[in-house]
């Protein structure tokens, strides 16, 4: 199992650059997006079709390359957070999390002894199917992984002192679009409300040593919310980028064609 260079950079104060996909199936996307120098990428299985396998496809191509593999989870069961660990996934991001109790039971669905019950099945691919010491390993696993929190939700927001304060909760990641939807403005994430409550999440993380983070579709978002603390940031996504870049040259050789009428 290698170190995982997200995980030390945050514990050390950086910033690091992430995207995410949820629809190019091909494995080759992850040295695609290694090549472009991504220091992780977030593959999404709570909106997505992707399959386990898929996303074990993915993961397998990631330890070629300098690049971390997070999974946004498809939900808080054991079932949900194991296998994609179990496939090699060197973090989670799970969604719609709300109470102590659930931040609880992510550790110990996605832990080893002691700081939880994670199911052992030791020759995996996340153990490059190697024998292991099981000691070592163990204990190795629980230093790498790295386990992201979503809030979501202003009862999330709330509550938050006691979600991040529970030990094995490296990061949390916030979703300015739901978080609208709970304070009841979907969609308007400049909205005071929202803007204090992503200041809140920012001050309690870094006031429990808990690295925040977003995910910005612009640049100038990008760079607004690095300067105000966020340090775990996912840029853009497949879709976005292949849509969006695709507009950008059609628009401009189709009105070129249509100039030489």
């Amino acid at each position: 199992m290698r170190e995982n260079k997200v995980k030390k950079a945050l514990a050390n104060g950086e910033v690091v650059i992430g995207t995410m996909i949820s629809e190019v199936r091909g494995p080759g996307i992850i040295t695609m997006l290694a090549t472009a120098g991504y220091d992780f990428v977030y593959i999404d299985m709570e909106h997505s079709s992707y399959s386990i396998e898929t996303v074990a496809d993915m993961i397998a191509v990631s330890k070629a390359h300098d690049i971390v593999t997070i999974v946004r989870t498809p939900g808080l069961s054991r079932l949900a957070l194991s296998r994609p660990l179990d496939a090699g996934a060197e973090g989670l991001l799970i969604p719609q999390v709300e109470t102590e109790e659930e931040v609880k039971q992510i550790v110990e669905y996605t832990k080893y002894y002691p700081l939880g019950e994670r199911g052992m099945a030791l020759r995996r691919a996340h153990s490059n199917f190697a024998q292991v010491k099981t000691a070592d390993y163990i204990k190795l696993a629980n230093e790498e992984t790295l386990i992201v929190i979503q809030i979501e939700s202003e009862r999330a927001i709330n509550d938050l002192e006691k979600l991040v304060r529970v030990e094995g909760v490296d990061a949390a990641f916030i979703g300015p679009a739901d978080l609208s939807q709970s304070y009841g403005i979907p969609g308007q994430t400049s909205d005071p409300r929202i803007t204090a409550a992503l200041e809140r999440f920012i001050r309690v993380c870094n006031d429990h040593g808990v690295a925040p983070g977003i995910h910005v579709y612009d640049m100038e978002s990008a760079k607004k919310w690095i300067d105000a603390g966020m340090r775990l940031i996912a840029y853009s996504n497949d879709i976005s980028m292949i849509v969006d870049t695709g507009s950008k040259y059609t628009t401009e050789l189709k009105g070129y064609v249509a100039s030489r009428r």
